[in-house]
């Protein structure tokens, strides 16, 4: 008995050596991971009564199942030399825009909008803008080392930088609107970090504001305030996912105007789930809203922890974010090259932006949108994708370390 304790001791402790990287970083994972399985399994309970008889293990077991893959993700990304993903990352960059493309026109769509594929043989989908913004993200990290000493002039340095910046953002925008905004302004917000000259950031930034400034008019003028409804829109205007946008910024100024509170019945559902919540909450498991409050294992999640935790268990989550992005940030000032500075900067903020969008629609600081909250929502696509891109950060923690072991000896 004792040598099986010390074999198993053994294939531990060669496991934690072989596991490197910033252990504050695999720490905020664990934790997520742990919240995740407690929110999601309490969550669930409506969904497997009518998908599965009552069964509420299976999305236990499910998403037990997705962090374990998950964290294994994570590992062989993290063992990986993080100078071989700016190889790869024209060839994924490259494999993203026809994915993107062929997405928009032949994905599986969902209320008029198109954002996943279906991958044969195993039938499952996935959202290939997540794909995308991985790529994306380590292809920009790639041209901002690269270009370094071209930054500031705007045809070598500025224009190959945005060119793949426009291009995904434009396949992505038709489905998924928030998310083209998000790997928008994560990129604007790198750029920025990697000196690109501030007339073209902000020249950048006016000319994609128009377009949302004009969303925002469109809305506000087509809103009978007497009624507290939206008018019949013309022709012109219901194209695609244009009057869902529309509805959303209705539903966000208007909300206290509005005669028909089910047009705002996800945030007002959202609201009673904090408002019961407390400072304290209810307890884990014991939430109500959970049977009313739509998709509250992924989209409105973080109401469902405020209402089983409340707002201590809230600021907890905050606080993990943040020191997530913290560690990140020091990974970032200790890296000795610029890709690996630039790729896990450019990776953190994406996931704490993310986060911190989900968090502000579930109390109402943001118009509803598809964002789920990083490592907690409800596994699928991209959860995976997520995991990938923390073992890509935790690559470049392992090198950065190694580096200082490599200068101490």
């Amino acid at each position: 008995m004792n040598d099986f304790i010390n074999i198993q001791k053994n294939h531990f402790h060669r496991i934690g050596n072989r596991t490197s990287g910033d252990k504050v970083i695999w720490a905020t994972v664990v934790l997520l991971a742990l919240v995740s399985l407690l929110v999601v399994y309490s969550s669930t309970g409506l969904l497997a009564y009518r998908y599965n008889k009552g069964n509420t293990e299976i999305y236990l077991f499910k998403q037990v199942m997705f962090i374990t893959i998950g964290v294994a993700i994570i590992y062989f990304a993290h063992r990986v030399n993080y100078t071989l993903y700016s190889k790869w990352s024209r060839i994924l960059f490259l494999i993203s825009i026809p994915l993107l493309i062929w997405t928009l026109f032949y994905g599986v769509r969902l209320n008029e909008g198109s954002r996943w594929i279906r991958l044969p043989i195993i039938n499952l989908t996935f959202q290939t803008s997540d794909l995308a913004k991985l790529a994306l993200f380590m292809y920009l990290g790639r041209m901002l080392s690269r270009r370094q000493d071209v930054i500031k002039d705007f045809r070598k340095g500025f224009v190959p930088v945005i060119i793949p910046v426009l291009v995904t953002c434009a396949l992505v925008a038709p489905a998924n609107l928030s998310t083209a905004l998000l790997i928008g302004s994560t990129s604007l917000l790198l750029m920025f970090i990697g000196r690109v000259s501030m007339k073209h950031i902000g020249a950048t930034v006016g000319i994609a504001a128009i377009p949302v400034v004009i969303l925002v008019f469109i809305a506000m003028g087509y809103y009978d305030k007497e009624e507290g409804k939206c008018k019949d829109l013309p022709a012109i205007l219901e194209v695609g996912r244009m009057p869902t946008w529309i509805k959303r910024v209705q539903n966000f100024v208007y909300a206290s105007k509005q005669s028909d509170k089910e047009e705002n019945y996800q945030v007002n559902q959202a609201k009673i789930a904090i408002a019961k919540g407390g400072l304290i909450g209810l307890g884990p498991g014991n939430s109500e809203q959970r049977n009313f409050l739509p998709h509250p294992y992924s989209d409105f999640i973080y109401a469902i922890i405020i209402e089983e935790y409340g707002m201590i268990g809230g600021m907890f989550i905050i606080f993990i974010y943040l020191v997530f992005l913290y560690r990140s940030i020091r990974i970032f000032k200790r890296c000795p090259y610029a890709f690996g500075a630039f790729l896990a900067l450019g990776l953190s903020f994406t996931l704490v932006i993310q986060a911190l969008i989900n968090m502000a629609v579930n109390v109402n600081l943001f118009p509803v949108t598809g964002v789920t909250l990083p490592l907690v929502s409800m596994g699928g696509s991209s959860f995976l994708f997520t995991c990938l891109a923390i073992g890509i950060i935790l690559s470049v923690a392992r090198n950065v370390e190694q580096e200082a072991e490599g200068r101490e000896a």
